[in-house]
């Protein structure tokens, strides 16, 4: 069984089954192991995370009257909380138009357009990243001129280039990241009602925010084992140096350098690099760090391979209350889905199909392609169902693990 428990329950003999938290906030290459060295018990009690999941069938359990959380309770609370966000008010009364008018456009048509953004987007960030080891600051004009696309795109269509931006390898991870936060960010500031100029300031932030990571050594940085003490501290760093590089050019709002540096604390006070809590921190610096970790942990890294985006947002979920602003995690949900675009589901006739884009009128009911029939254990014709059409008798009954099922062709099915 597996069981929620306070870092402080933990003792040698039980199996750790997973961290609550981001694997960038400890130094475990891997996440379930059986506790057996005093040392890694106390490598975990130093970290920032406060809860871990314990697997009593493989280690020993927590002595009776011991605070525990079993998966299902877990996931009943989730499913609860997610079911009511259709229900809940806007952040505000009713979102600003983006200054530019577009005209929208269907997903498939902006997942080309978003492509070449993707592209054009991450050279620019290569070339940021080489100056900044010079010591060149980032081209304020340039910078913006990124984001700007990367907004325009998002109005013609919202999901198109976060969800291709999600996609990448891990030699193009650090450039990548900076692009897909940075569209998280102006998702994120639409749906909480920012006017176009702090959409913008989101937007730059989220570029940005791991420029500092260009003093990190690749051998680090791209490391495919187990952090050594020294290594994750070095990590630990790079928002400070990233803030400093930037601050010295001086044509950068306050805002953005905040974010740069403080995209790594968390609501409890227990984030770095200045342990803020609470209000302490910048709207843009909560902002950026629920975007940042969406994305690092759905995307492959060269030592682990990137969550289901469903389930990365049920994770986080159950790490709000130590690491996230609630009320903007839940506008964070909102703005791009309880399932999206790529989520792998099964729905109540048995097929499997994976979201494709928001249906608009229910966060329950995205356009899923179904592909596959586990009654008859075989692949089916595509089709694209509208969950939320009149009539539909079709929904999702439950999200399911890419890992098991390897689907080799599942990026391309909603990607094309």
């Amino acid at each position: 069984m597996l069981k929620r428990i306070p870092v402080q329950s933990l003792t040698l003999g039980m199996y750790l089954h997973e961290f609550c938290g981001s694997w960038m906030e400890h130094p475990f290459w891997r996440a379930q192991f059986l506790l057996k060295d005093p040392k890694d018990l106390d490598r975990i009690r130093a970290t920032s995370i406060h809860e871990v999941w314990i697997d009593t069938d493989k280690g020993l359990d927590v002595p009776a009257g011991t605070p525990a959380t079993t998966r299902e309770q877990a996931d009943a609370q989730i499913d609860t909380d997610f079911g009511q966000l259709d229900e809940l008010p806007a952040f505000t009364a009713a979102p600003p138009a983006p200054a530019r008018a577009l005209a929208p456009t269907s997903m498939e048509a902006e997942l080309q357009a978003a492509a070449s953004i993707c592209q054009a987007s991450k050279q620019a960030m290569v070339d940021m990243f080489r100056e900044a080891r010079m010591g060149k600051a980032a081209d304020a004009a340039t910078a913006r001129a990124i984001v700007e696309q990367i907004s325009d795109s998002m109005t013609r269509n919202p999901s198109a280039l976060i969800s291709l931006a999600r996609l990448k390898t891990a030699d193009d991870y650090t450039y990548m990241h900076s692009v897909a936060v940075s569209g998280l960010m102006v998702a994120l500031a639409r749906q909480i009602g920012l006017d176009e100029e702090q959409t913008q300031i989101a937007g730059m932030a989220g570029l940005l925010h791991d420029l500092g990571k260009a003093f990190i050594p690749l051998s680090v940085l791209n490391k495919p084992g187990k952090l050594t003490d020294e290594e994750f501290a070095l990590m630990r760093k790079h928002p400070a140096r990233g803030w400093a590089l930037l601050r010295r050019k001086g044509d950068l709002h306050e805002a953005v350098l905040d974010a740069v540096l403080h995209h790594h604390e968390k609501i409890d006070g227990s984030g770095y690099p200045d342990k803020l809590a609470g209000e302490q921190i910048s709207l843009i610096a909560k902002m950026a760090a629920i975007c940042d970790v969406y994305d690092a942990i759905t995307s492959n890294r060269p030592y682990k391979n990137g969550w289901d985006p469903s389930e990365s947002l049920r994770r986080m979920a159950e790490w709000t209350r130590d690491h996230f602003d609630a009320k903007l995690f839940q506008a964070f949900v909102k703005s791009i889905g309880i399932y999206p675009v790529g989520s792998l589901v099964r729905l109540a006739s048995g097929r499997i199909g994976v979201v494709t884009q928001q249906s608009g009128k229910s966060l329950l009911m995205p356009c899923v392609k179904v592909f596959f029939s586990t009654k008859s254990d075989l692949r089916i014709p595509p089709e694209v169902i509208d969950l939320s059409a009149p009539g539909c008798s079709e929904k999702i009954v439950a999200r399911e693990d890419p890992a098991k099922w390897h689907f080799p062709d599942l990026n391309e099915l909603w990607s094309g």
